[in-house]
């Protein structure tokens, strides 16, 4: 709602944006789950991260996971963690099935609870969840429409009592990476919270073509998302209640733009993503562009709306800076932290020179944005043809409809040959995936 939707109830998150700052220049590091997740942890954008596309290891239904990060990778958990942080992360990982190098139990987290993969958490009955490092049974599920316990219920009542006990527990701060599984498909949420919506608009049936059917698709997605809303509300009251709201720092963002699968998601009714072009999985504005609210009472300034240019690689950076850790023995960052920005301090904001993606899914794509120019490529699969160049002016044309290369080439190659400059090549990529 704080960013103009109007259809779907978002009352916690739309007076957490008016209690603290909105950005509108805030982008993914990637237009799908994993290598989003995979920059948003690490700090590096898609020409250095290791993970840029979502990687599937094992049979579809094995549920085994993603490609998981190396075990030489730092995270934001890490860091956080040898600094003396207590961390749990809450959700969807899809970095590394357990047992694996990217395990969240060994990538620096002290707890987890949710789904370690990502196809596992196309559904929210599930047999089991991942409880730190096993399989816990969930009686009564059978990965059905419906089920015994919805597992967003389940994942947001461990990320509550994490943080119960980590405040509880003495002195030691604590860091919480919640990435909620919602509203990604399939269509699943409890008929009390469907309610409000059941009627609301008219409906045509999914049938279920790809994910679970739905008699009421518009009234599930929109039940959805004020369902996961009503979990981050469900965390302010309980930030309240143990008395650390006014020292805690909440970041809300999103790992990519609305869903293509227009039957099940109808973007176009909801006005998903505005005036932007494209959707999720391309390095259009409406793949890549995503919200981001920050609050931290009295430090950052309520009602405040910021311009600035950043994206989820930064955050490591950022939340570093907040708890007063040096990062500068990391090996590898592309963040630069935003504080000055979330301080009220823009005079202090250092800026990106350029954002970069390297995005190795749907065909492949490479992009660039520096100020108001963004350049970007399709098609860069090993036996097809590369797309054309694109240039865009942002600030004339935010909807990516006029093709500037033919008018400013200078500007095109001095693009392009930043963004080939600034990535590489890990193996794996170059073996599956054929990108250059």
């Amino acid at each position: 709602g704080a960013y103009g939707q109007n259809l779907i109830r978002t009352p916690n998150l739309d007076r957490i944006a008016e209690n603290g700052m909105r950005f509108t220049r805030f982008y993914t590091s990637a237009p799908v789950c994993a290598p989003a997740r995979c920059s948003l942890m690490t700090g590096r954008h898609g020409g250095h991260a290791y993970v840029r596309d979502n990687f599937e290891i094992g049979s579809w239904e094995s549920f085994r996971g993603q490609l998981p990060l190396p075990e030489s990778t730092p995270t934001m958990a890490s860091v956080l963690k040898e600094a003396g942080y207590r961390t749990g992360a809450f959700g969807k990982w899809g970095l590394g099935e357990p047992g694996s190098t990217g395990d969240p139990m060994k990538r620096g987290f002290d707890r987890f609870y949710g789904y370690n993969c990502q196809r596992h958490a196309h559904n929210y009955y599930p047999r089991y969840l991942i409880d730190d490092d096993r399989k816990v049974e969930i009686p009564g599920n059978d990965r059905g429409l419906t089920g015994s316990a919805y597992a967003p219920k389940l994942i947001a009542d461990n990320m509550l009592e994490f943080i119960r006990t980590s405040a509880t527990a003495g002195d030691s701060p604590f860091f919480v990476y919640y990435p909620t599984v919602i509203p990604h498909l399939a269509l699943q949420v409890p008929e009390q919270e469907l309610t409000p919506y059941r009627d609301a608009w008219e409906e045509t049936p999914y049938t279920g073509n790809s994910y679970l059917p739905h008699p009421r698709p518009r009234a599930a997605y929109a039940a959805m998302i004020t369902f996961m809303d009503r979990q981050v509300g469900r965390l302010f009251e309980l930030l309240d209640d143990l008395g650390i709201a006014q020292n805690t720092l909440f970041l809300f963002t999103s790992d990519n733009g609305t869903t293509f699968l227009k039957g099940q998601v109808d973007y176009e009714f909801f006005e998903s993503v505005g005036l932007f072009r494209g959707l999720k999985g391309q390095v259009y504005e409406g793949g890549i562009r995503v919200p981001m609210i920050a609050h931290w009472p009295g430090r950052i300034p309520a009602g405040a709306v910021s311009n600035h240019i950043g994206a989820h690689y930064d955050l490591l950076a950022t939340v570093a800076d907040a708890a007063g850790i040096s990062i500068s023995n990391l090996p590898a960052n592309d963040g630069i932290s935003f504080l000055p920005t979330l301080l009220g301090r823009s005079a202090e904001q250092p800026e990106h020179e350029f954002l970069v993606w390297d995005f190795a899914g749907y065909g492949g794509q490479i992009a660039i944005r520096s100020g108001k120019w963004k350049l970007l490529q399709r098609d860069l699969k090993r036996d097809q043809q590369p797309s054309p160049l694109e240039l865009y002016n942002l600030q004339e044309d935010p909807s990516e409809s006029r093709n500037r290369a033919m008018d400013f080439p200078e500007i095109a190659e001095k693009l392009y040959g930043q963004l080939i400059e600034s990535r590489d090549v890990p193996e794996v990529e170059r073996f599956r995936f054929g990108v250059y």
